[in-house]
């Protein structure tokens, strides 16, 4: 749910355009509101997890998300949809970490947590590459409202589910680190605001210089402040772990390409081709398929020749996907746009059981709840500024700014894939 929540909107960013008169800025809110608090909040989400146990922090999160989510679904204004896509965010941050923390606690063999985690991948990796597909279904069938109300039922069982799954303990009374949290938040706030604005307002406007040079600012005292504070919210010397560090540079990338090229394409086939959203949905649909089975098969090549290989091979294959999106070109039939996103659920999926497992294996069981954290702010932050970067580039000329920023997504995870094949072992240890 929390997966699916960050890709589903897409389709029906045109439909929220006519009904709620939202411009193109704001669609990027839309998506990015989610996406930055998802991104800001995880790590103290993570600390949270670590301090009141997995399971309750679990269930507060869930909480939260369920009910932003009904406001999702009311809303009347593009504010009020980016304002509560904003809390829904929060709930995401608080959730996410401690669902990846209860798995560690659950398994205490590597092998079998390598398997569970591969699981877990494997469900979030599915949602968000059918986060498409279900939208222009719920779409036309229920209407826009729908994407977020359809979260209070999976809310309502996921609740019961978690009332009877074991209590995990606390491991002490850590700090939350409020000045580390305020930091994180003005640096992704400020770099994103920058990104998205400077389409519209100008790059050389001084608001968005302004943001730009307060995301940097507060981005630079918040690594200073972690390396100084006794109880960081993020312990730097987690980054000392070749493992961890590349692990993710790898997500942020992987975020940063898939994030802003779904956003891209969902606004292409509709506003530029005329496609409905259901055949925009259903154009995905081979990679949603391809994403959920290579999450499991990534699960268990991960477990049996660590992640360095699936980390490698898999963002290269990701990056050609987009490279035969490129070359398909803006008239290609519906099939050869299938085809040529299969190779992205591919190596998406791929790439997520090993990156995940990587973090796990990296450091200690005490610090399951905040490295978890980390990886999916790197994740979320990649997929904020993917959608900003790149909505930003077509905002003048679409089509143009669509190969651009194909390009750039390749280029990126190039780079992801070199980290992993100089910074990952062979072998898990």
């Amino acid at each position: 749910m929390v997966s699916l929540d960050a890709t589903i909107v897409n389709v029906a960013l045109p439909t929220l355009s006519r009904e709620l008169g939202a411009g193109l800025t704001q669609l990027q809110w839309v998506v990015d509101g989610y996406t930055l608090m998802f991104a800001a909040f995880q790590l103290i989400g993570g600390s949270l997890s670590d301090r009141l146990g997995a399971r309750r922090a679990f269930v507060i999160g869930l909480g939260l998300f369920v009910l932003s989510s009904l406001a999702c679904g009311l809303a009347t204004s593009p504010s009020m949809l980016i304002a509560a896509r904003f809390v829904q965010g929060i709930g995401a941050a608080t959730q996410l970490p401690a669902s990846l923390a209860m798995i560690r606690y659950a398994y205490t063999d590597a092998t079998a947590r390598t398997r569970a985690v591969g699981v877990w991948a494997a469900a979030g990796g599915a949602a968000v590459a059918a986060g498409p597909v279900l939208g222009g279904l719920l779409l036309v069938w229920l209407g826009w409202r729908s994407l977020f109300l359809v979260n209070l039922v999976i809310g309502a069982i996921g609740l019961l589910m978690t009332a009877k799954a074991d209590a995990t303990p606390s491991v002490g009374r850590r700090r939350l680190d409020p000045v580390g949290q305020v930091a994180v938040m003005l640096a992704l706030s400020g770099l994103t605001f920058g990104l998205i604005e400077g389409g519209t307002l100008g790059w050389g406007s001084a608001p968005v210089l302004a943001a730009l040079v307060l995301g940097a600012t507060a981005g630079i005292f918040f690594v200073w402040w972690e390396r100084r504070v006794p109880e960081p919210m993020l312990p730097m010397r987690l980054f000392a772990h070749a493992k961890f560090a590349a692990a993710s540079v790898a997500g942020f990338v992987q975020n940063f390409a898939y994030y802003g090229i779904v956003f891209l394409l969902s606004l292409f086939l509709q506003n530029q081709r005329g496609d409905s959203a259901l055949a925009t949905g259903l154009i995905f649909l081979p990679m949603s398929i391809a994403a959920m089975t290579s999450n499991m098969l990534g699960g268990r090549l991960t477990g049996r020749v660590g992640p360095r290989l699936p980390m490698t091979v898999g963002q290269l294959v990701f990056a050609l996907g987009l490279l035969g999106v490129l070359a398909a070109g803006p008239d290609a039939p519906y099939w050869v746009l299938s085809l040529t996103t299969l190779p992205v659920g591919v190596g998406a999926g791929v790439v997520v059981p090993a990156m995940t497992s990587a973090v796990l294996e990296s450091v200690e069981p005490e610090y399951a709840g905040v490295a978890s954290a980390q990886l999916n702010t790197a994740r979320q932050v990649g997929g904020a500024f993917g959608v900003a970067l790149f909505g930003t580039l077509v905002a003048g000329s679409f089509i143009p700014g669509l190969r651009l920023s194909l390009v750039i997504g390749s280029a990126a995870l190039v780079i992801g894939s070199a980290t992993a094949a100089r910074w990952v072992r062979a072998r898990q240890g």
